[in-house]
Order: C-alpha cells, then structure tokens, then sequence
C-alpha cells in the first residue's frame, strides 16, 4: 500500500505562511509519505489556492515528494495554456508530477469559462486531452478539431517525464472508468464518494482492463479519503461537517458518509475497507489540523491498515 497526504491550501486573504508549508511537506515526506496532491477550485466560497502555482511552491520547498492534482477539470481550461504550464511545472519538479483530469460535474458556471453551454463537454473533454498529448510528444503539430486548431505549431520544452507526466482519470460512471482505462495510467476515486460507491467502480475498471487485454500493472486505483481522528467521536464528526460545508457549500451536509472519522480503531476500519476493495494507493486528506492530523494517522492509523 502507498500513502499520499493533501496539501493544505484552504487560506482566508493574508493566512497563508510559506515556513508553516515548507515544514509540512518536509514532515510528510520523513513520514513516508510517496505524494502531495491538491484539488482545483477556481470559483467558490472556499479560500482554495490555484493548484499549478501552489505545487510549483511546493516543488521548490521539497526535492522528494510527488506532486499532483486530483482532478483538472480540463473542458474548462484552454488545453494549449494547461499543458505548456504542466509541462513547465514537470520541468521545474524535474519529473515529479502526477496530474488528474476529469469532465466534472453539473451545475458549473461554463460562462466563466468562455464554454457554451451547448458544448459537448466529453468532446471538449476527449479534444482538448488529446492537443495536450499531442503539445507534449510532437515536435510539430497539426491539429484540426471541432474546438481547437493549430497549424504547424510547436511547444517546448516538452515535460521532463517521457511521454508526460502520469495521467490520473476522475470520474463515477461506467462509460469514465472505461474511459479511464482506455487512455490513462490511473483512477482516483473521489474524497465526494463514499467506500461503497468505490467498491462499484473498481469492479467496472477491472472488467475495462480485462476487456482490452492490459495488464493491471501498468494502471493504478486510488482513493482520496477524508479523515479525522479524534477520540471524541461527536467532536470529531460535527468538525468533518462543518469542514465539508465550508468545502462543498451546502451539498457538504450530505457528504459525511464520504468521511471516516472518530477513534483510531474506526479510522483503521475505515481504510482497510479502502484497501480491501482494491485501492492500490490512499490519499489521506484531513480536512481541518492538517499536520496534528497527519501525525496521528501515521503513528495511530496506517500501521494497522495493511
């Protein structure tokens, strides 16, 4: 089993201390941690920091962790822009990155982003991954597509992991997992689902991989969870609430089935189901006293997970 832990990057105008994130990552990694990830929220109530600016802090605080973002929601990014900043940010990292990407869900503001709201967003979504893979492994590019055109065009440097940096896939239905399978090296569960909603996809990516004949090696399963430790169960699960809301806005107060929280026994129990259903990797994602949380679900948790 390998462990990732979030970055904190929740901070109200004028919180955020450099030192404080420095020490945390270096913390995380004497922990044994193997990655840092970060989500992406560009509009929201949430004080949540732009990902791609936050990790390239992160690259030049820690030389060891890997770095990643679970998930872009890549139809609302011009795909040009995002992959010369992924691969500028690879470059900087020198091949530590992991980048998620996913279509996300209803109810996104698509104005905001220069989107029709009659755009097919998994066309958007297939068109733009494909320029991105394009930018990064061709010398010369020629793309003709029903969102984006290039003629002759050219980006360098291409990232510094060959062909770019590993491709986590998001996403719930069937038809994503499949196309999970079909075009990228992982699935991240989401921290917005629960176990159960987990232990069906994972069977649908298995039965993806068997149909099209690759190996189970070359692609890997994760699961973000939310977690609170905390021997004061009640306490522990109105905190994880009030954090949801502050995250997810009113759609939070239904999420607390999504989290394991309470006693290090029922947080034990809690990612073992994780693991028993298939995830090869666990992002442990505290959503409030990050660093006293890391330090109790390394010393009180994991050991007891696998």
């Amino acid at each position: 089993m390998r462990y990732g832990i979030s970055i904190p990057q929740h901070f109200a105008d004028g919180t955020f201390q450099p030192k404080a994130l420095r020490e945390y990552l270096d913390r995380a990694e004497e922990l044994g941690f193997e990655s840092a990830w970060m989500t992406e929220q560009v509009i929201g109530s949430a004080p949540s920091m732009s990902p791609l600016e936050l990790l390239a802090f992160a690259a030049a605080s820690n030389e060891r962790l890997r770095l990643g973002c679970s998930v872009f929601v890549t139809p609302l990014h011009n795909p040009v822009h995002l992959a010369k900043r992924i691969s500028t940010l690879d470059q900087l990292s020198r091949g530590r990155l992991e980048i998620g990407v996913g279509i996300g869900g209803r109810g996104r503001m698509l104005s905001a982003f220069d989107v029709a709201p009659g755009d097919n967003l998994v066309r958007r979504f297939n068109e733009g991954l494909d320029l991105m893979q394009a930018l990064w492994t061709e010398p010369i590019i020629d793309f003709d597509g029903e969102f984006w055109r290039l003629a002759a065009a050219t980006m360098e440097p291409k990232p510094f992991q060959k062909p770019y940096p590993p491709l986590w896939f998001g996403g719930s239905k069937p038809a994503a997992l499949r196309r999970a399978v079909r075009r990228g090296d992982g699935f991240f569960g989401a921290g917005s689902s629960t176990t159960a909603q987990f232990a069906e996809q994972v069977p649908i990516v298995r039965a993806a991989l068997a149909e099209t004949g690759r190996e189970p090696a070359t692609f890997r399963i994760a699961k973000r969870v939310y977690i609170a430790v905390d021997d004061d169960v009640e306490r522990a699960r109105t905190r994880m609430v009030e954090a949801l809301v502050a995250q997810y806005g009113d759609f939070g107060k239904s999420l607390l089935p999504v989290a394991v929280c309470g006693a290090p026994e029922t947080c034990i129990e809690g990612l073992r189901a994780v693991a028993d259903i298939g995830a090869e990797m666990i992002l442990i994602n505290p959503l409030f006293d990050s660093a006293s949380q890391m330090e109790r679900v390394v010393a009180e948790v994991l050991p007891h997970v696998a």
